[in-house]
C-alpha cells in the first residue's frame, strides 16, 4: 500500500529543506501531497516560488501515514500560529502516525505537545527558545513516531529517515544508492 505524506507550506520556508523532502519521497514512490497555507503561490525564504499541489484545507480531507514540516523562519512561526497544523499533528500523534520537523520547524511541535517527553535536535537555538528540556546536536533523532532534523544541510538525512520509516530499510537505500552519495 502507498504512504501518504502531507507536506504544509507557508510563506518564509525554507526551500532546500521543503524540495529536498518533496524530492526524496517521491522517488520512494511515497505519495506526496504539499499543501499551501493559503491559495497560490508560496514565496519561501530566499524568494523561491513554490507552487502547492492544494490548499490545506483541501489537503485535510484526506488522511495521511505521516506529516513532514520543512522549516526556515518567518516559515516556521507561520506554521506554529496556523491552529489547522497543530490539529493535525496532534491528530496524527494521538493515533501513532509518524510526524517530523526540521531545521526551526520542531518549535511547531514543542506548541503542539507533539515533543512532550521526546528527545529532539533542531537548528541551534531554536528548542531551547521554546524551553524543550530534551536537545540533541545530532543530525536526525528519532524518538518513537517523531523524527527531528537539525538544519538545511542535514535535510537529505532526515528525508532519508523519513523513507525508512514508511517504507522500510531496503527503500531507504536504494533512494540513497540512486543519488550516488558516496
Amino acid at each position: 500500500m502507498v504512504k501518504r505524506v502531507l507536506v504544509p507550506l507557508a510563506a518564509g520556508c525554507e526551500e532546500l529543506e521543503a524540495v529536498t523532502i518533496i524530492d526524496l519521497l517521491r522517488r520512494a514512490e511515497i505519495e506526496v501531497v504539499v499543501a499551501g497555507l493559503d491559495e497560490g503561490v508560496i514565496t519561501a525564504s530566499r524568494g523561491v516560488r513554490l507552487l502547492p499541489d492544494t490548499t490545506l484545507d483541501d489537503a485535510l480531507k484526506l488522511d495521511y501515514d505521516m506529516v513532514a514540516l520543512p522549516g526556515g523562519l518567518p516559515g516556521s512561526d507561520h506554521l506554529a500560529a496556523d491552529n489547522r497544523v497543530g490539529d493535525i499533528l496532534r491528530k496524527m500523534n494521538e493515533s501513532g502516525k509518524f510526524v517530523g520537523a526540521v531545521c526551526a520547524a520542531p518549535k511547531v511541535l514543542v506548541r503542539s505537545g507533539v515533543l512532550d517527553g521526546k528527545s529532539a535536535t533542531a537548528y541551534p537555538g531554536v528548542l531551547q527558545a521554546e524551553n524543550h528540556p530534551d536537545i540533541s546536536a545530532e543530525a536526525v533523532i528519532r524518538d518513537g513516531m517523531v523524527i527531528t532534523s537539525r538544519s538545511a544541510g542535514t535535510v537529505m538525512d532526515f528525508a532519508l529517515e523519513l523513507i525508512e520509516a514508511l517504507n522500510g530499510r531496503e527503500n531507504r537505500l536504494a533512494v540513497e544508492r540512486s543519488l550516488e552519495r558516496s
